[in-house]
């Protein structure tokens, strides 16, 4: 793995690892007992990837594992951005690299980019505070280069025994798909190098949180399924609503059958089964 020359010039470290057990472990873990600055760790493939809520993340040789850690990024109450942040650097790169693929990337709320309406990365945000309330995160990212997980799988890399689909014991979780598949002969180390200068350039409009409208902006642009009707499940609890929007915090704004109004800071969104659910109707002059 290398870092572009944009990245260097940005102070940026690189620690470019084999078979571990988790990038963002293993970032937290170094930069707690005193490694200085700002730096990525890479690994050629993770005994113990994780996605969100503590789910596991299949991560065989062949795709991009990697994880940027950034010391006081921000105030900690804007490290949450930090996931529309690095999905749109990533989005960056991978057009960078094959621009014919633009078309097919949307990115789905709150941390997945999309190839083909199907998943093809995750990304994980994890951090901590000092006692000087001084933030250092880490941005988990990965992505599927070569190959991807079974169907029943897609959806946060588990075995399809983990969880139940909110649609039913016989639909599958969701869709994933690698660049490979699509066509697209990037490399984990190509990709890497461009994103790790597209994470520069997104970071530095970010702004500490100062340019996050704009982020949010970028990000609109690409959203899955913005407009349409959306399944939202919360733990135990599934939300059907119309996805309208996300607010200044990057929460999920969701038009209920109502009428109502309802701002999701979590949770996993599916398109709407079409067999046996009606649309929502839509709602003019809103």
């Amino acid at each position: 793995m290398q870092l572009d020359p944009s990245a260097v010039d940005a102070q940026i470290g690189l620690i470019a690892l084999g078979t571990i057990d988790s990038t963002n472990k293993e970032a937290l873990g170094r930069a707690a007992a005193g490694e200085h600055g700002s730096f990525w760790v890479t690994a050629e493939a993770q005994t113990a990837g994780r996605g969100r809520l503590g789910r596991s993340w299949n991560s065989p040789p062949g795709n991009l594992y990697a994880s940027l850690l950034l010391r006081d990024p921000s105030p900690f109450e804007h490290a949450p951005e930090l996931a529309f942040v690095a999905v749109l650097a990533l989005r960056d790169a991978i057009v960078a690299e094959t621009p014919a693929l633009a078309a097919k990337l949307r990115f789905k709320w709150p941390n997945d980019l999309l190839l083909a309406d199907a998943k093809c990365a995750g990304i994980l945000i994890e951090g901590e505070v000092n006692s000087r309330e001084i933030a250092t995160v880490v941005i988990g990212i990965g992505v599927n280069c070569a190959h991807h997980p079974p169907m029943a799988a897609a959806a946060d890399g588990a075995s399809p025994a983990a969880r139940s689909s909110p649609f039913g014991a016989n639909e599958v979780l969701f869709p994933a798909t690698d660049l490979h598949a699509q066509g697209a002969e990037i490399t984990p180390e190509r990709l890497f190098a461009r994103l790790s200068a597209t994470m520069c350039a997104r970071v530095a409009q970010w702004d500490r949180g100062n340019g996050f409208t704009a982020i949010l902006g970028d990000w609109l642009t690409g959203a899955s399924g913005l407009g349409e009707a959306i399944h939202v499940r919360q733990g135990s609890e599934d939300k059907v609503g119309r996805f309208i929007g996300l607010d200044r915090a990057g929460r999920l704004v969701l038009e209920l059958a109502g009428g109502s109004i309802e701002k999701i800071a979590a949770g996993d969104v599916f398109p709407l089964a079409l067999r046996g659910r009606p649309k929502i109707p839509s709602r003019r002059g809103r």
